[in-house]
């Protein structure tokens, strides 16, 4: 060992000798060599599948197969905030506007709304895009919205809106009609549909608990350096409990309890669908319990009539459909007294 760090010191070359230079960085290295060792970066591939999916010339599976790749990165949140340093957004909602597939423009979707998921900065940077319009337009059954790109129009406006107070109250604007839409999806003949817009309306309806933030630590530029600023963004529970009485949602979900849509030729499974049940009494029990919302006489007969059958049919009902326990089905059972 001695030997060795001896030799290691006699042929080393000091910092001053400039007998003996260090050798010059080459520049002879092909660029596509060093990405065949290093791999390209996710921005690069990003470009690429950019690129692939907006070319008119490519073939739509090459289109589709460039998006679900862009899909797949974007999950890193990071690579998700480079959609609006890349300038990728405003080629994303051309897409889901004016390609010429529903399955691109399906595929377009879902990108936005990964995209979009537990990020406030990507919100901010797509809402400056006015997408409600054209997200909410998807929701109506057409031949070029399909069941399967209407829900990815609701994965969409999912990310959109979830957490983001200024979003939901921008449902009500006339040319969007949000609440009016979300309430026909509720009915929708897709039972996939229906309970994604059911989900979505008892998300926006739970009320948050605004964080505690010091004014003497800084925020510092990221992802969600929006709701440090203003934590009251994402509080959608007011906007959420208003609309559900302003624009007969909550008679739609009373309504699709208690009056199932009848199946068709979309594959529905005849009868009741325990999970929208599970999703639809939650909502009543969040409007009631925990938002104090007010049900109608008409309203509360209806319901305490359902659970009354549907108790003696299935003495089982409140733990194993509802996922309730017999303290929270009381709670709310007490709001319809």
């Amino acid at each position: 060992m001695e030997s060795l760090l001896r030799w290691g010191i006699e042929n080393s070359t000091p910092q001053n000798d400039t007998s003996n230079p260090p050798p010059a960085a080459r520049q002879d290295l092909d660029p596509a060599i060093i990405d065949m060792i290093l791999g390209k970066s996710d921005a690069v591939l990003m470009k690429e599948d950019m690129a692939v999916a907006v070319d008119d010339s490519q073939p739509e599976p090459s289109r589709i197969d460039a998006l679900d790749h862009l899909e797949m990165l974007i999950e890193q949140i990071d690579n998700a905030n480079n959609l609006e340093k890349l300038q990728m957004w405003s080629p994303l909602q051309k897409l889901i506007t004016s390609a010429p597939t529903t399955a691109i423009k399906m595929q377009a979707l879902w990108v936005i709304g990964t995209a979009l998921q537990n990020n406030p900065a990507a919100q901010d940077a797509y809402g400056s895009y006015d997408p409600l319009p054209v997200l909410t337009a998807f929701l109506a059954p057409s031949p070029s919205s399909t069941a399967q790109v209407r829900s990815k129009a609701i994965y969409a406006l999912s990310g959109l809106l979830k957490h983001n107070a200024p979003a939901v109250a921008a449902l009500s604007r006339p040319e969007v009609d949000g609440w009016n839409k979300l309430r026909e999806a509720l009915q929708d003949p897709d039972l996939g549909v229906r309970r994604k817009a059911l989900f979505l309306l008892s998300t926006l309806l739970i009320p948050n608990a605004l964080p505690v933030t010091s004014d003497s630590q800084p925020i510092h530029a990221n992802s969600h350096a929006a709701t440090l600023t203003d934590p009251s963004r994402t509080n959608t529970s007011a906007p959420t409990l208003q609309a559900l009485a302003a624009h007969g949602i909550l008679d739609a979900v009373i309504g699709g309890l208690t009056h199932p849509v009848p199946s068709g030729s979309d594959g529905d499974i005849p009868g009741p669908d325990a999970d929208f049940e599970e999703k639809g009494v939650a909502l009543l029990r969040t409007y009631a319990v925990a938002c104090n919302g007010q049900f109608t006489g008409g309203q509360k007969e209806t319901l305490s009539a359902w659970f009354e059958g549907e108790r003696k049919s299935d003495t089982n009902v409140v733990s194993d459909r509802w996922g309730l326990s017999s303290g929270e089905f009381e709670a709310l059972a007490g709001k319809l007294a």
